[in-house]
């Protein structure tokens, strides 16, 4: 069995690295150095040569891992452990020099996450957790949100870039949290809007569209932190299932309600 904290801060001193590789990136990038993988999906040799780092190293703290990773630089899968990659989660904002964008990585055993990190690079915040502890911060233990109403709450949420099918009740869950809410909020970086969640900063989250490696890491830390990550059915399907919830304890099933109601002919699906 291995030792969850210490692989944890095995793979915070990763992220570390490879974010000051990112960052290095940053001061020459251009725009002719982009590339595109799908309508409004931006990849760069950025993002391909991170990941390519990530999986060398994670490879050796255990050599029988897998990988689910976004860039494709390995998707290998392993008996028990599988590590969830996200070398630069806001491509999009890196590309155009917005500074909101974070490494992420999630171990999996078996169908659990045992270790979750997401580094924002900018401002070099290392947000981590592992099977057992606790949510912390560089250092620093966290806490989910205290908030218990959601018309105090600021929220942070997404939005999608390829699927359109369900953005007419998107818009009316939107249209219904900017009206009953302190604000929303959209950083750009799925990864760094939880870590956000699990500290306090906001009080809750949600986005459709969504894939393992921009979720993985930060829901689980959001639960090591005292709060709540679902699908819109409120049931456990988030990393696979393209949709999350997370929120503290108090205002998750207020937004869980929200997105049921103004959701629910596409839930059915």
């Amino acid at each position: 069995m291995i030792n969850y904290h210490k692989i944890c801060l095995e793979v915070c001193e990763l992220s570390k690295t490879v974010g000051r590789y990112i960052s290095e990136q940053s001061a020459q990038f251009s725009q002719d150095k982009i590339e595109h993988k799908g309508q409004h999906d931006y990849v760069s040799f950025v993002d391909r040569e991170a990941e390519a780092q990530i999986v060398t190293k994670l490879r050796e703290l255990i050599p029988e891992s897998g990988f689910i990773a976004e860039e494709g630089t390995a998707n290998n899968k392993g008996d028990v452990y599988n590590w969830v990659v996200d070398p630069l989660d806001g491509t999009t904002n890196f590309i155009h020099g917005v500074p909101v964008y974070s490494v992420s990585i999630a171990l999996m055993e078996n169908e659990a996450i045992v270790i979750g990190v997401v580094y924002e690079i900018n401002l070099g915040e290392c947000f981590y957790a592992w099977k057992g502890g606790k949510a912390m911060l560089n250092d620093h233990e966290i806490k989910i949100s205290g908030m218990q109403q959601l018309d105090s709450a600021l929220l942070a949420t997404g939005f999608p870039y390829a699927d359109f099918s369900r953005m007419d009740d998107y818009l009316k869950v939107f249209r219904h949290f900017m009206k009953n809410t302190a604000g929303i909020r959209r950083l750009g970086s799925a990864a760094a809007d939880l870590a956000y969640v699990a500290c306090g900063r906001f009080e809750g989250f949600y986005e459709y569209g969504l894939s393992p490696w921009d979720v993985a890491a930060g829901a689980f830390i959001v639960e090591s932190a005292g709060g709540r990550a679902t699908d819109f059915k409120g049931e456990g399907n988030y990393i696979f299932g393209r949709e999350l919830i997370a929120g503290s304890p108090f205002i998750h099933p207020e937004m869980l309600s929200v997105i049921q109601k103004l959701f629910s002919p596409l839930i059915e699906k």
